[in-house]
Protein backbone atom coordinates (compact mmCIF):
# COMPACT_ATOMS: atom_id res chain seq x y z
CA UNK A 1 0.00 0.00 0.00
CA UNK A 2 3.04 2.14 0.99
CA UNK A 3 3.85 1.52 -2.82
CA UNK A 4 1.16 2.24 -4.16
CA UNK A 5 0.49 5.48 -2.48
CA UNK A 6 3.64 6.46 -3.29
CA UNK A 7 3.02 5.78 -6.68
CA UNK A 8 -0.17 7.75 -7.17
CA UNK A 9 1.42 9.84 -5.27
CA UNK A 10 4.21 10.35 -7.67
CA UNK A 11 1.75 9.99 -10.74
CA UNK A 12 -0.27 12.87 -8.94
CA UNK A 13 2.70 14.68 -8.48
CA UNK A 14 4.15 13.98 -11.94
CA UNK A 15 1.19 15.42 -13.27
CA UNK A 16 0.88 18.31 -11.37
CA UNK A 17 4.22 18.90 -12.21
CA UNK A 18 3.28 18.29 -15.74
CA UNK A 19 0.68 20.62 -15.15
CA UNK A 20 2.75 23.39 -13.52
CA UNK A 21 4.56 23.39 -16.21
CA UNK A 22 1.95 23.67 -19.04
CA UNK A 23 0.82 25.86 -17.12
CA UNK A 24 4.08 28.50 -16.35
CA UNK A 25 4.19 28.61 -20.54
CA UNK A 26 0.96 29.95 -20.91
CA UNK A 27 1.51 32.02 -17.69
CA UNK A 28 4.70 33.56 -18.96
CA UNK A 29 2.66 33.60 -22.67
CA UNK A 30 0.36 36.02 -20.97
CA UNK A 31 2.66 38.17 -19.02
CA UNK A 32 4.27 39.16 -22.46
CA UNK A 33 1.32 39.58 -23.62
CA UNK A 34 0.18 42.25 -21.02
CA UNK A 35 3.71 43.37 -20.88
CA UNK A 36 3.40 43.83 -24.89
CA UNK A 37 -0.22 45.89 -24.10
CA UNK A 38 1.44 47.77 -21.30
CA UNK A 39 4.23 49.22 -23.84
CA UNK A 40 2.62 49.32 -26.86
CA UNK A 41 0.06 51.90 -26.06
CA UNK A 42 2.95 53.66 -24.11
CA UNK A 43 4.71 53.58 -26.93
CA UNK A 44 2.12 54.74 -28.82
CA UNK A 45 1.45 57.21 -26.77
CA UNK A 46 4.85 58.36 -26.76
CA UNK A 47 5.03 58.35 -30.27
CA UNK A 48 1.93 60.06 -30.99
CA UNK A 49 3.30 62.78 -28.18
CA UNK A 50 6.24 62.82 -30.63
CA UNK A 51 3.87 63.56 -33.33
CA UNK A 52 2.22 66.03 -32.37
CA UNK A 53 5.38 68.07 -30.96
CA UNK A 54 6.37 67.49 -34.27
CA UNK A 55 3.41 68.08 -36.23
CA UNK A 56 3.52 71.07 -34.24
CA UNK A 57 7.04 72.12 -35.10
CA UNK A 58 5.66 71.80 -38.77
CA UNK A 59 3.34 73.98 -38.20
CA UNK A 60 5.05 76.62 -36.81
CA UNK A 61 7.54 76.19 -39.73
CA UNK A 62 4.89 76.60 -42.21
CA UNK A 63 4.02 79.35 -39.98
CA UNK A 64 7.10 81.63 -40.39
CA UNK A 65 7.14 80.38 -44.20
CA UNK A 66 4.33 81.82 -44.94
CA UNK A 67 5.05 84.76 -42.51
CA UNK A 68 8.23 85.90 -44.22
CA UNK A 69 7.65 85.67 -48.03
CA UNK A 70 3.93 87.94 -46.87
CA UNK A 71 5.77 90.67 -45.13
CA UNK A 72 8.25 90.24 -48.05
CA UNK A 73 5.54 90.24 -50.45
CA UNK A 74 3.68 93.54 -48.19
CA UNK A 75 7.15 95.38 -48.76
CA UNK A 76 7.32 94.61 -52.57
CA UNK A 77 3.60 95.31 -53.07
CA UNK A 78 3.54 98.72 -51.40
CA UNK A 79 7.01 100.00 -53.20
CA UNK A 80 5.41 98.44 -56.89
CA UNK A 81 2.39 100.67 -56.01
CA UNK A 82 4.43 104.04 -54.60
CA UNK A 83 6.71 103.26 -58.17
CA UNK A 84 3.66 103.79 -60.20
CA UNK A 85 2.18 106.35 -57.95
CA UNK A 86 5.49 108.51 -58.07
CA UNK A 87 5.21 107.76 -62.22
CA UNK A 88 1.98 109.65 -62.39
CA UNK A 89 2.51 112.34 -60.02
CA UNK A 90 5.98 113.27 -62.52
CA UNK A 91 4.07 113.32 -65.46
CA UNK A 92 1.02 115.53 -63.92
CA UNK A 93 3.32 117.86 -61.40
CA UNK A 94 3.75 118.02 -57.83
CA UNK A 95 2.90 120.55 -55.37
CA UNK A 96 6.46 120.81 -54.56
CA UNK A 97 7.32 121.57 -58.26
CA UNK A 98 4.59 124.49 -58.26
CA UNK A 99 5.67 125.83 -55.15
CA UNK A 100 9.64 125.79 -56.46
CA UNK A 101 8.39 127.28 -59.87
CA UNK A 102 6.22 129.91 -58.08
CA UNK A 103 9.57 131.46 -56.22
CA UNK A 104 11.23 131.38 -59.58
CA UNK A 105 8.61 133.36 -61.46
CA UNK A 106 9.04 135.82 -58.36
CA UNK A 107 13.23 135.98 -58.30
CA UNK A 108 12.52 136.66 -61.97
CA UNK A 109 10.43 139.47 -61.26
CA UNK A 110 12.51 141.04 -58.83
CA UNK A 111 15.49 141.00 -60.89
CA UNK A 112 13.73 142.38 -63.80
CA UNK A 113 11.98 144.82 -62.14
CA UNK A 114 13.23 148.13 -63.56
CA UNK A 115 16.08 147.29 -66.10
CA UNK A 116 15.10 143.98 -67.68
CA UNK A 117 14.90 143.33 -71.23
CA UNK A 118 11.96 141.99 -72.26
CA UNK A 119 14.17 138.17 -73.27
CA UNK A 120 15.70 138.61 -70.08
CA UNK A 121 12.74 138.75 -68.16
CA UNK A 122 11.21 135.46 -70.85
CA UNK A 123 14.28 133.88 -69.64
CA UNK A 124 13.91 134.68 -65.62
CA UNK A 125 10.37 134.99 -65.23
CA UNK A 126 9.24 132.16 -66.92
CA UNK A 127 11.93 129.98 -68.45
CA UNK A 128 13.49 129.34 -65.25
CA UNK A 129 10.14 128.55 -63.24
CA UNK A 130 9.73 126.29 -66.27
CA UNK A 131 12.53 124.58 -66.15
CA UNK A 132 12.53 124.40 -62.34
CA UNK A 133 9.04 122.88 -62.82
CA UNK A 134 10.65 120.08 -64.93
CA UNK A 135 13.62 119.62 -62.54
CA UNK A 136 11.22 118.40 -59.48
CA UNK A 137 8.87 116.18 -62.21
CA UNK A 138 12.17 114.85 -63.04
CA UNK A 139 13.61 113.91 -59.98
CA UNK A 140 9.98 112.12 -58.89
CA UNK A 141 10.44 110.09 -62.08
CA UNK A 142 13.58 109.06 -61.53
CA UNK A 143 12.52 108.04 -57.33
CA UNK A 144 9.66 106.27 -59.27
CA UNK A 145 11.75 104.53 -62.08
CA UNK A 146 14.54 103.22 -59.43
CA UNK A 147 12.08 101.49 -56.97
CA UNK A 148 10.20 100.15 -59.70
CA UNK A 149 13.79 99.05 -60.92
CA UNK A 150 14.55 97.55 -57.68
CA UNK A 151 11.02 95.60 -57.02
CA UNK A 152 11.43 94.13 -60.37
CA UNK A 153 15.21 92.80 -59.96
CA UNK A 154 14.62 91.42 -56.19
CA UNK A 155 13.08 87.69 -56.72
CA UNK A 156 10.13 86.18 -55.48
CA UNK A 157 7.48 89.08 -56.29
CA UNK A 158 4.22 87.89 -57.59
CA UNK A 159 2.89 88.55 -60.78
CA UNK A 160 0.52 91.40 -60.15
CA UNK A 161 3.33 92.66 -57.95
CA UNK A 162 5.68 93.10 -60.70
CA UNK A 163 2.90 94.50 -63.44
CA UNK A 164 2.79 97.34 -61.41
CA UNK A 165 6.09 97.78 -60.75
CA UNK A 166 6.58 97.32 -64.21
CA UNK A 167 4.03 100.11 -65.03
CA UNK A 168 5.66 102.35 -62.65
CA UNK A 169 8.64 101.62 -64.41
CA UNK A 170 6.92 102.77 -67.90
CA UNK A 171 5.27 105.98 -66.05
CA UNK A 172 8.65 106.94 -64.39
CA UNK A 173 10.50 106.23 -67.59
CA UNK A 174 8.30 108.77 -69.79
CA UNK A 175 7.74 111.31 -67.10
CA UNK A 176 11.83 111.49 -67.03
CA UNK A 177 12.19 111.76 -70.80
CA UNK A 178 9.16 114.71 -70.68
CA UNK A 179 11.32 116.20 -67.95
CA UNK A 180 14.34 116.03 -69.58
CA UNK A 181 13.21 117.55 -72.62
CA UNK A 182 11.34 120.10 -70.98
CA UNK A 183 14.86 121.29 -69.14
CA UNK A 184 16.51 121.42 -72.12
CA UNK A 185 13.63 122.66 -74.29
CA UNK A 186 13.84 119.61 -76.71
CA UNK A 187 10.04 119.71 -77.28
CA UNK A 188 8.94 123.94 -77.14
CA UNK A 189 11.21 126.56 -77.10
CA UNK A 190 10.82 129.65 -74.85
CA UNK A 191 9.60 132.28 -76.43
CA UNK A 192 11.31 135.26 -78.70
CA UNK A 193 10.87 138.78 -77.39
CA UNK A 194 10.27 139.72 -81.22
CA UNK A 195 7.60 136.83 -81.82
Amino acid sequence: MDTKTTTEKTGESADAAGTAEAAAPVEEKAAVALDKQDTEPATALIDGDDNEAEDGDEDDELFAEAAAPASAGIGGAAAAVVSAALGAVALTGTWTGKVVSERETLLGQIKTSGSGTPAQQISEIYGDAWHSTALVNGVFALIALLVAVLVLVLPGRPAWVRSVAVAGAVLGGLGLLLSVGTYFDLFLSLPTAGS
